[in-house]
């Protein structure tokens, strides 16, 4: 028995060091060395990670994929994976960089929906023409019923879409807001008041009330910030989350401030918290400005049919307050997120309902915003073909219908994900929330668009 036992052990060192009994001198070959051991302790990692990524907890299932590539530097799956990872992080350069590294170490046996990820990558960084190339190929190579899962076809739509519309000249222009608004974190949501002299905006930087994370994501919760116009140094500066009671330990988003200044409506989630009491998700409360100039406690609007168990967020309302419009993924199994209207009765809100399937898609609809007489609804969607990402379109109110939505083309639109727009038809300009690509890697950031030439419906 002590014999058989000491066989087994000796097979298994055999297998661990690499050596065989027909050579005992023979090593692995320079270009494959990883042991045993070690391309085990990867696979295990690699799995590990796609746990991790499936639960949207990505920058810890980045740390795994990159340990797997530690254990074996020639894992295809775990280069592939980081990819993945980095492109759900916004990192679009080192997106592109590994999935090129996974189809290199292994063409054959990679898997094909590398060719849809270098697609969006090259899509995002603005090269349209090879975004078209691989996802062509991606369709050619990944099964059906997946290619159509990864809407790949309306990707291909896109693609050529943005191919000949990036050949027209650009109507509009914009710039990045200068000054403490962008910080490097994600800066997004922004309000204009005050004459264009303050700004209200939505960001996730690392000075949040309460200082907390999502445990989800691993980035800090949001918070609503003010800034005010800098005449001296012609820039955005003194920014401040001190703002009365509307910040909370969780997600606080301001989406609507009255022209008056005092009352509004914001978008709350305090789920991940250890609050005592916590939203069921994302709802709508309203604000109200106190005596004392300062904002009291958001209060949650109590309607069964605004606020769900769903998420709601990314109100619009009209200057009178008759009319809202908000974001739901209450259909999430159907149409992802819709955008839904609803109208004030007296003191209350009525029974909310979804927008027509011409404004609506499949895909996700979000940050709407209503011009203050209710003609005009601006909204950003990925369901309607358009440059890439998330487009911004205008769509008008014609009392009984809605007309045809218009995509407002380039110059405010981009490759990449356009939302949270805002227009002051007074001071002619609009603001929207787009991504500044450094090197390999992206934030969101707010931009200024000037709107001297804007027409309303063309």
């Amino acid at each position: 028995m002590n014999q058989l036992l000491n066989i087994f052990l000796t097979f298994c060192i055999v297998l661990v060091t690499g050596h065989s009994f027909s050579n005992s001198s023979y090593t692995t070959p320079p270009d494959s060395t990883t042991s045993l051991v070690d391309r085990s302790a990867a696979i295990i990692s690699v799995e590990e990670g796609k746990t991790l990524f499936s639960l949207g907890r990505i920058k810890e299932a980045l740390i795994k994929f990159r340990e797997a590539v530690n254990k074996d530097a020639n894992s295809w799956k775990a280069n592939y994976y980081i990819g993945q990872c980095h492109y759900y992080l916004n990192n679009y350069g080192y997106a592109l960089k590994y999935a090129n590294k996974a189809v290199k170490m292994n063409e054959e046996k990679v898997n094909k929906e590398v060719y849809f990820l270098l697609g969006e990558s090259h899509h995002r960084l603005g090269h349209v023409e090879k975004a078209l190339m691989h996802y062509e190929l991606a369709k050619e190579q990944m099964p059906k019923a997946r290619s159509r899962v990864l809407l790949v076809d309306h990707h291909i739509a896109e693609a050529k879409y943005a191919i000949e519309e990036l050949k027209k000249e650009a109507k509009f222009s914009r710039e990045r807001l200068v000054g403490d608004i962008n910080s490097g974190y994600d800066d997004y949501g922004a309000i204009l008041r005050d004459g264009g002299k303050t700004i209200y905006f939505t960001s996730r930087r690392s000075n949040t009330t309460g200082g907390g994370m999502n445990p989800d994501d691993q980035r800090y919760f949001e918070d609503t910030y003010k800034v005010t116009w800098d005449d001296e140094m012609k820039e955005w500066g003194d920014v401040t989350n001190k703002l009365g009671k509307i910040n909370s330990d969780g997600f606080d988003a301001v989406n609507v401030i009255s022209a008056d200044g005092l009352t509004g409506t914001m978008t709350r989630n305090t789920t991940a918290t250890d609050a005592k009491t916590t939203t069921r998700g994302s709802d709508l409360f309203e604000l109200k400005m106190s005596t004392k100039g300062t904002w009291n406690s958001p209060r949650i609007i109590k309607n069964k049919t605004i606020n769900t168990s769903y998420f709601e967020g990314s109100a619009t309302v009209t200057a009178d307050g008759s009319t809202m419009y908000f974001v739901t993924d209450r259909k999430g199994e159907k149409s992802s997120t819709d955008i839904y209207v609803v109208e004030r009765n007296g003191k209350k809100w009525g029974t909310a309902k979804p927008l027509p399937m011409t404004i609506n898609t499949k895909g996700r609809e979000t940050t709407p915003y209503i011009s203050p007489d209710g003609r005009y609804l601006f909204f950003s969607s990925n369901g309607h073909v358009g440059l890439g990402g998330f487009d911004i379109y205008v769509v008008e109110n014609l009392g009984d219908s809605w007309g045809e939505p218009k995509n407002l083309g380039v110059g405010i639109n981009t490759v990449n994900n356009d939302t949270h727009f805002s227009y002051s038809q007074e001071l002619k300009k609009a603001l929207v929330s787009s991504y500044e690509i450094i090197g390999k890697k992206a934030s969101i950031d707010i931009y200024e668009i000037d709107m001297t030439n804007f027409t309303f419906g063309k």
